[in-house]
């Protein structure tokens, strides 16, 4: 199986069976986000504590399956971080979708980083980007208590 493929059904197994999807017990902080053009909804809830670690985080929605996996691997790849090291992996998760970049962060393992670039041949879909990267854009206005619903046509 080349990396083309493992990527593939990295995508597939989070989008028809993904992680987190509940509304998480205790979430002290939330936001939602569309995507009109596609019809991906996301809620994501955070559950951070007072040392601004990201206790637990979970979403509810509905969409495709590049918006959903990517929601998935999300909750996956941040529970358990410190904000900002959160706020680091989301940077390199655009520039990555964006620019192409690759991930640079030490504190993924090999199958976080394997996963997080699951996602990375989105780049040459550009209205696909919009999919993968709402629930991201979702969890930054969750943890700075954005209450503006993140639309990615703004």
């Amino acid at each position: 199986m080349d990396i083309k493929e493992l990527y593939q059904e990295i995508i597939l197994d989070h989008g028809k069976n993904p992680r987190n999807k509940n509304k998480c017990e205790g979430f002290n902080k939330n936001a939602k986000g569309h995507n009109p053009l596609c019809g991906d909804k996301i809620h994501v809830y955070l559950k951070i504590d007072k040392a601004k670690n990201v206790e637990d985080i979970s979403f509810e929605g509905e969409g495709c399956a590049i918006s959903i996996a990517s929601a998935s691997i999300m909750t996956q790849i941040i529970k358990g971080k410190e904000f900002n090291v959160a706020k680091k992996i989301l940077e390199q998760f655009l520039n990555m979708l964006k620019e192409g970049s690759k991930l640079s962060i030490n504190s993924l393992s090999d199958d976080e980083n394997m996963t997080m670039m699951s996602l990375s041949g989105v780049k040459r879909f550009p209205m696909r980007v919009k999919c993968a990267t709402l629930a991201w854009h979702t969890f930054i206005n969750a943890a700075e208590g954005q209450k503006e619903t993140v639309n990615t046509e703004k």
